[in-house]
């Protein structure tokens, strides 16, 4: 990926802003006195967010609290000082977490096996009482577009579910509000952003390691799609916001049973069949 100029790195940093502003605004996710907890893995993504919530805060006509949250699930070989060495020059408040979750990932899943699901739940189970010590109303997790997408296939292929990820998400016991305000950012643009900001990322050797995933696989199928049709994920995305329940097949969601023609009702002109 080539280095941008001034002048695309302006359009860049615009175009993100405007994508983040209207999904806090679509969705409600930020509000008057809110204490956001930004959830920073040290991935491009999740960098991204700060940097864009940050630059919202000091623009945005209400007052909200951040403050970052860093899970040190101790992998070997983490470089445990870049994060508040980073962080500390921002000046934001921020805490760092130390839990013990690589190891046991890697005693309960067997070698080869997907750990994302394990790891998810114990990372989130953590950030739910961080959340709670520290008075945060909302979650902030650094899904973006792609994300979305590709986990509407990965349950409409693999679980049989018709969801994705939501911008803004109750917790199972109700007690934490979780939102996306990457939810319409393309990960292209952060891929960019990142590298003209110079984010120092930190990979991650569970998740991020292993090749079969079938979220990398969904992902290049995306991919292909799009440089095969070029917008072709604008469209897809448009449908996650476009649901219409009586054009599917559940009938908990839609009342099928007591479906039934209207009295009176004006009649439609018969039509000739159309070739197609």
């Amino acid at each position: 990926m080539t280095a941008l100029n001034d002048l695309e790195a302006k359009k860049l940093k615009k175009r993100l802003l405007r994508h983040v502003g209207k999904a806090i605004q679509d969705f409600n996710m930020i509000e008057a006195d809110d204490h956001i907890m930004v959830c920073l893995s040290g991935g491009k993504d999740s960098y991204g967010m700060l940097d864009l919530l940050l630059e919202l805060q000091r623009k945005a006509p209400i007052t909200f609290k951040i403050t970052v949250v860093n899970l040190d699930q101790g992998q070997p070989g983490f470089p445990k000082h870049i994060l508040p060495e980073y962080l500390g020059s921002l000046g934001v408040p921020f805490k760092i977490v130390t839990e013990d979750t690589y190891s046991i990932v890697k005693r309960v899943i067997p070698e080869g096996k997907t750990t994302c699901s394990l790891c998810s739940r114990l990372r989130r189970g953590i950030l739910y009482r961080v959340a709670d010590e520290i008075g945060a109303t909302k979650l902030a997790l650094g899904h973006h577009r792609d994300d979305l997408m590709e986990t509407l296939f990965l349950n409409l292929f693999y679980n049989g579910k018709l969801k994705a990820m939501p911008p803004k998400l109750l917790s199972d016991n109700g007690g934490h509000v979780l939102i996306r305000p990457l939810a319409y950012a393309p990960e292209k643009d952060l891929s960019a952003w990142a590298q003209h900001r110079g984010f120092p990322i930190i990979p991650c050797d569970l998740c991020g390691s292993q090749e079969n995933l079938k979220r990398k696989q969904i992902k290049r199928m995306l991919q292909a799609w799009e440089a095969e049709t070029p917008g072709r994920l604008d469209v897809i995305f448009a449908g996650l916001q476009s649901v219409k329940p009586s054009h599917l097949a559940d009938f908990e969601l839609f009342d099928f049973k007591n479906l039934k023609a209207q009295p009176g009702a004006e009649r439609l002109p018969f039509l000739e069949p159309m070739e197609v």
